[in-house]
């Protein structure tokens, strides 16, 4: 540490209450953390009575407010239309400033959260659900088997990896990522219980309520001959169209197959989402050429989801059922 700008406010206090005390130098510079260099130099500023050194801030208390503003009010826009905002306002800052200045308030630039769209009908009803399932156990969860479609695509948008290249080497095809303006997308459909994971299906049209019953017939039945044997289970689905089909329906009344009801537009309570998310990030330095390798990969991916992983989400639903009667209904992070 060797400038007189890096000492704290409190080791500048040490070293001031140390100094009238008598004390040498190096005593003070241990026990104030710092090097006997920066301590001398403190003194002697001191001493002279030479005010804080540094170029004067651009800014001032009241731009930067305005600039917290401009962040919070829309903390979409990305830095350039923050600068030309804020300079708009008035203010003679550089775009550099504008970023190290919303550094230092605290803001990062991330990845937002995704999270549903409710209306006040909905909400109504998934704080409704999660009041009638509070005191539900870990073992009548462990009951419930969940389902759900993702898609997949063969390109994962930015959120693959970056290249380490040396400047010149831009359009040098190693360091290049192929992209296609239509990348060919796969629809899969999966199910979850407190023990594993079961097989995937491959939808290769729009799924509607014949589609969806062949599912469930050739798919999620073995899976619940394997996981529960002859003991009873309870399934989940979302209310996608071909899911509350009045055919759907009678297909499970006709296998005495019970439905747990679900509120509209939760995924944040469906912990498969979670193994869709868990997949997903698996593939992103994965690189499939076509449909057929993106179902491979797909394949090898959910394979390694383990029993343990599917209890701990499992256990999660009363976390998550807590945290909807908390937001009174609102969508939650998951």
């Amino acid at each position: 540490m060797g400038k007189t700008s890096d000492l704290t406010a409190v080791q500048k206090t040490i070293i001031d209450t140390l100094h009238k005390e008598g004390k040498t130098q190096k005593v003070i510079a241990k026990e104030a953390g710092c090097s006997q260099s920066s301590v001398s130099k403190h003194i002697n500023r001191q001493a002279k009575g030479r005010k804080k050194c540094g170029r004067k801030k651009c800014t001032s208390s009241r731009d930067n407010r305005t600039l917290q503003r401009i962040v919070t009010t829309n903390p979409f826009k990305n830095v350039g239309e923050i600068h030309k905002e804020w300079t708009a306002a008035g203010v003679s800052a550089s775009r550099t400033t504008t970023r190290r200045l919303m550094k230092d308030m605290g803001f990062r630039c991330r990845i937002p959260c995704v999270k549903p769209l409710l209306n006040k009908k909905q909400r109504k009803k998934r704080l409704a659900w999660a009041k009638d399932k509070k005191d539900w156990t870990d073992a009548e969860w462990s009951k419930v088997m969940f389902s759900d479609e993702s898609k997949f695509c063969i390109s994962f948008g930015n959120q693959g990896p970056r290249v380490w290249r040396k400047s010149g080497e831009a359009q040098n095809p190693r360091c290049m990522r192929s992209s296609v303006k239509f990348p060919p997308s796969v629809m899969v459909w999966g199910a979850m219980s407190s023990a594993g994971v079961g097989p995937l299906c491959f939808l290769r049209s729009r799924v509607n309520a014949a589609i969806y019953q062949e599912v469930l017939e050739h798919f999620m039945l073995p899976l619940a001959d394997q996981l529960y044997g002859d003991a009873d289970f309870t399934f989940q689905q979302d209310l996608a169209p071909a899911h509350s089909a009045k055919t759907t329906s009678t297909w499970f009344k006709d296998h005495g197959i019970p439905v747990l009801d679900w509120p509209a537009n939760s995924p944040d309570l469906n912990p498969i989402e979670n193994l869709w998310g868990i997949v997903k990030r698996r593939m992103q330095y994965a690189r499939p050429n076509n449909a057929e390798e993106l179902k491979t990969t797909i394949r090898a991916t959910w394979a390694l989801i383990t029993p343990e992983q599917c209890h701990r989400l499992i256990e999660s639903m009363p976390r998550r059922i807590t945290a909807v009667i908390e937001a009174k209904g609102a969508p939650t992070k998951y």
